[in-house]
């Protein structure tokens, strides 16, 4: 066993407060157990100095008085460890339910919408706040502090902006774009004009600023596009309205000279009452839709309502839960469902061929469009209403809508033909 002289543990205290340990309390309390060590383990006549370096070298990663500034910590945050062990869950738990709900949301399986609420919810509400916390406490920098407020600040608006986007509620395009002018205009000012002026940190500031640009940039990008992608649907739509008007015009010709012909004058008739039945079928489906997500359009027809007047272009949540449901792979039924206008569409189709004789049914029947069959993919068979209607947003349904109308307007265009000699 070790004996140490008065010299030998003076020259240790000297050390300790060389080191930057300042708390008398802390500084005795450290010589204690540094002494305890070199008794108890240097052999008699061993070298001092050398065990000494290897035994203080045991309390720090990096320098002694990292003790003295977590031991201040732990006397002013007594819940710090508990803290940091929540914040470390709820960040691991915030990206496994965002990682496996992106999948699902891909896939289009069930409770995807859940888990996406729960992994962003817990990031933005619990995650973040605690790690501004922790990290508030552990630096004394105040400029660190308002670069660390601000980050967060973005981090929780972004996440929250992504969260009301996916599901579709109101406002997320305010905050979306708020979150991004203070990145672009707190963030990373702050963050650059700080960082820059530090020769040490200057080259790491450049780039990650550059790369915070780049990415901001990406984002503000994407939403534009967005709102590209949207707006392309308006140029078919138009088009598709434009064709109905031009075959309207010859189911009106074929009908005026229908009415000559006494022998086929009863089924005319029939394919005219079925055809306004199904065009008005569709056109209250695409009101109800409509009035669904915006009351305020009950008092407009179906050809007063125009894309531009919609804000809500991207809307899914509403559209999919009327017409699909939950369940892509077991789609709804009722009123206004896809199923009951599939089922209206296959009934429509199969009446109008029962009308012709049987070599008219023979030729029209493969171009008399309105098939309600499952849609066959590379990888997979999707039935159809899930096909046309599943997480589509409302402007492309309304297209989905027009171009039933369409191919129903040419069904009956085709059936009068072969009608009408």
């Amino acid at each position: 066993m070790y004996s140490l002289s008065d010299e030998q543990i003076d020259f240790i205290l000297r050390d300790i407060k060389s080191r930057g340990v300042e708390m008398e309390d802390l500084q005795i309390s450290l010589l204690d157990h540094i002494c305890c060590i070199i008794e108890n383990e240097l052999e008699p006549g061993g070298d001092f100095e050398s065990f000494y370096r290897k035994t203080i070298s045991r309390f720090f990663k990096k320098e002694l008085r990292e003790i003295e500034e977590e031991t201040i910590l732990l006397l002013t945050f007594k819940n710090y460890y508990t803290m940091r062990k929540v914040m470390i869950i709820t960040g691991a738990t915030s990206v496994v339910g965002f990682t496996i709900g992106s999948f699902f949301k891909i896939m289009h399986w069930p409770g995807a919408n859940i888990l996406l609420l729960l992994g962003i919810a817990v990031a933005s509400m619990v995650f973040l706040p605690l790690y501004f916390i922790l990290k508030t406490k552990e630096t004394n920098s105040k400029r660190d502090k308002i670069i660390l407020g601000v980050g967060v600040v973005f981090g929780m608006l972004v996440s929250i902006s992504t969260l009301f986007k996916v599901l579709h509620w109101p406002h997320s395009n305010i905050m979306w774009l708020v979150s991004l002018g203070i990145l672009f205009f707190a963030f990373i000012p702050i963050y650059f004009f700080s960082g820059i002026r530090n020769p040490e940190t200057k080259m790491n500031t450049i780039t990650s600023s550059i790369l915070l640009m780049l990415a901001g940039g990406l984002l503000f990008t994407l939403t534009s596009l967005r709102s590209d992608i949207l707006n392309s649907f308006t140029f078919p739509d138009n088009l598709i309205k434009s064709m109905n008007v031009n075959i309207a015009q010859n189911n009106s010709a074929l009908y005026a000279m229908a009415e000559s012909d006494s022998n086929n004058n009863n089924k005319v008739l029939r394919v005219k009452e079925l055809s306004e039945e199904m065009s008005n079928y569709i056109s209250n489906l695409k009101i109800y839709l409509l009035t669904s997500i915006d009351p305020d359009l009950k008092n407009l027809s179906d050809s007063g309502m125009k894309f531009n007047q919609m804000s809500y272009k991207d809307n899914m949540k509403i559209p999919t839960e009327i017409l699909v449901g939950l369940d892509p792979e077991h789609p709804c039924n009722g009123a206004y469902s896809a199923s009951e206008l599939k089922d209206k569409i296959t009934a429509y189709r199969t009446t109008l061929l029962s009308l012709l004789d049987e070599t008219a049914q023979k030729e029209v029947n493969n171009y008399i469009g309105l098939k309600t069959g499952d849609i066959s993919d590379s990888d997979y068979d999707e039935n159809w209403e899930t096909y046309y209607f599943y997480h589509n947003p409302i402007v492309g349904v309304l297209t989905t809508l027009d171009q039933f109308k369409n191919e129903v307007s040419y069904a009956e265009l085709v059936t009068l033909t072969k009608l009408v000699k």
